[in-house]
């Protein structure tokens, strides 16, 4: 009876132990696949950094659009005052 009771406690452990290792195993092979993808965005955040980036200088000019289309609306304005007077 000694030797039944024994056996029993070991095959609880070894059991205990296998369905660890397999819950182990079943994570590390969600959580890999993952680190893969957040180090292939690492890598590609860089180089769209980069681009924003470019993008902030290729547009800075814009930020003087509003003053320009002001200063042609009062040419504009200035001219069709000039034609009218001319009776055009």
């Amino acid at each position: 009876m000694t030797t039944l009771l024994a056996d029993s406690s070991t095959t609880g452990w070894a059991i205990g132990y296998t369905v660890g290792i397999i819950v182990v195993l079943v994570v590390v092979a969600l959580v890999v696949p993952i680190l893969f993808l957040a180090r292939s965005i690492g890598r590609r955040a860089a180089e769209i950094n980069g681009s924003l980036e470019d993008s902030v200088e290729n547009t800075a000019a814009l930020s003087g659009l509003a003053e320009t289309i002001a200063s042609a609306e009062t040419i504009v304005a200035g001219l069709e005052r000039g034609r009218h007077q001319l009776g055009g």
